[in-house]
């Protein structure tokens, strides 16, 4: 029988599992968590999860780049299986395989107008930019 834990963290986890982290962790835990790339730069933060609640899957994870104190900060939503995260670095960290200047270019928006994420040519787009797979085909269902 699996065991619920939380973490100081807010990461909750079902302790037994064959993969290399939480087969199941609390929604709240990925906000304000540091984004960087593969050479260790920070890229920005979570500032949001978006749950696909039809299909039962989390969609994106909206990071924040750029800007002063929260001030001008643009927004991108990354198809959440673009991410991954190491479990075995010092801190926990999501790492996205972009270069900042990639991001910087990458399609995004402002907080105050979100786009249509249910719009299949805006998915179409941001999954063809960061070259991930709709998380909907990565189902084995």
């Amino acid at each position: 029988m699996s065991k619920l834990e939380r973490n100081i963290d807010g990461l909750d986890k079902i302790t037994e599992g064959n993969g290399p982290g939480p087969r199941l962790m609390g929604a709240n835990w990925p906000i304000g968590m540091n984004i960087y790339n593969p050479k260790g730069e920070k890229l920005g933060n979570i500032k949001e999860i978006m749950l696909d609640v039809d299909n039962g899957s989390v969609a994106y994870a909206v990071l924040s780049f750029g800007g002063f104190l929260g001030i001008a900060d643009k927004l991108f939503a990354v198809p959440w299986n673009a991410l991954t995260l190491k479990l075995e670095t010092l801190d926990k960290r999501f790492i996205l395989d972009a270069e900042k200047e990639r991001l910087e270019s990458a399609p995004g928006f402002d907080k105050d107008n979100w786009p249509d994420m249910a719009d299949q040519s805006w998915i179409d787009q941001i999954h063809s930019y960061y070259e991930a797979r709709h998380y909907i085909n990565n189902r084995s269902d």
